[in-house]
């Protein structure tokens, strides 16, 4: 098949429309606000976006499809060749921040570009990414598992660039525990790439749903809710220094409340805090952060 927009952007409806189902359904009391906003020349946004859930305390689910005269520079960075020509780019991006401090944060995007010049230009990207306040192995295992069975002979290279990218330089430290990235993507053609991607979209829930499920019931209090905002601000600080999508839609004009949708409802700082050596929030530091082989058999 030659590159195309339309049978990508279908999948990527249809994956929203699953994901915030099954989100919803996790979420105990509270729905997600739903608009779909037309653009010009067929494209679309679909903004969907959950506050104050019982179990989720917020969620964005978004899709774009757009069309530019030009690629924004956060596009164009690791292509110079291609400033300045039209383009059409489909996405879908989410990030889940639980209620539940044991319940981990996580993200996920998919993307395909399509560059309109003599000789069409494309590339997918994208891959999902886990956040948790507290470490659980058999969590982290199951996460890996899922992405390995989504990528296979790619998982390596997938887990180490998403190692690279999640990572706070001005800290010294990882987001979280990873997952799988991908940017620029073109192996084996136009085919091969978006059955990657769907595989990819279509293992976040079996990798998310059941980590959820386990975690959410777990009692807490003062400390880990404490531990939790304090790590959100991390959260924050990659999302806005550091993260390429979000300099993409600002500079791409992009809808701002969209854009932004990806931030924690609260978070807080504290200066120079260090958590007390042996305890669970230092386990976070010493065990999980560090990049690990998760499935060592892969």
């Amino acid at each position: 098949m030659q590159p195309q927009i339309n049978p990508v952007r279908e999948y990527f409806i249809t994956l929203q429309d699953a994901i915030v189902d099954a989100l919803e359904s996790l979420s105990g009391a509270g729905q997600f606000q739903s608009s779909d906003l037309p653009g010009p020349d067929g494209t679309l946004s679909r903004p969907r976006v959950l506050e104050d859930g019982e179990h989720i305390e917020k969620a964005a689910v978004q899709f774009t499809h757009s069309r530019g005269a030009s690629l924004p520079d956060a596009a164009t960075q690791r292509n110079p060749h291609l400033a300045g020509l039209g383009f059409q780019a489909t996405a879908i991006s989410l990030i889940v921040h639980p209620r539940n401090p044991y319940v981990p944060t996580t993200h996920a995007n998919l993307r395909f570009f399509l560059v309109e010049a003599d000789e069409p230009f494309w590339y997918f990207g994208g891959g999902f990414d886990m956040t948790p306040y507290y470490g659980f192995e058999e969590d982290a295992r199951h996460w890996h598992e899922q992405a390995l069975a989504a990528t296979g002979d790619h998982y390596a290279k997938l887990k180490a660039a998403c190692d690279d990218y999640f990572y706070l330089a001005h800290r010294n430290e990882r987001r979280g525990i990873g997952g799988i990235f991908f940017d620029d993507w073109q192996e084996g053609g136009f085919d091969e790439s978006f059955a990657l991607t769907r595989r990819v979209g279509d293992h976040f829930l079996p990798a998310y749903r059941p980590i959820f499920e386990r975690r959410v019931s777990a009692p807490y209090g003062e400390r880990e809710r404490d531990w939790q905002l304090y790590r959100r601000g991390r959260y924050a600080e990659f999302n806005l220094a550091i993260d390429r999508g979000t300099k993409y839609g600002l500079q791409s004009g992009r809808r701002v409340e969209s854009v932004l949708a990806s931030l924690p409802p609260m978070a807080t700082w504290k200066y120079d805090y260090q958590p007390e050596p042996g305890t669970p929030e230092a386990r976070l530091y010493t065990d999980f952060l560090p990049p690990r082989d998760w499935v060592p058999s892969a």
